[in-house]
């Protein structure tokens, strides 16, 4: 049996003394065709390009920055 990597009294310090958020609420996502339409739109239509014409993820903050 291997060693642990400290005590396990300190198990869940970090997330027993973050701040409860509540989560907010949000508008419901489209379901089945209309995600799909959304996601082609998303993905292929309005395409965002970044530095030197490549395409930029979901993800990317780089259509901010302009």
């Amino acid at each position: 049996m291997g060693k642990v990597h400290g005590s396990l009294a300190r198990a869940g310090k970090v997330k027993g003394q973050t701040p409860k958020v509540e989560a907010q609420e949000k508008k419901k996502q489209p379901r089945g065709r209309a995600k799909k339409r959304m996601q082609y739109n998303r993905r292929y239509v309005n395409v965002a390009t970044g530095m030197g014409g490549k395409r930029v993820g979901p993800n990317s903050n780089a259509d901010k920055m302009k």
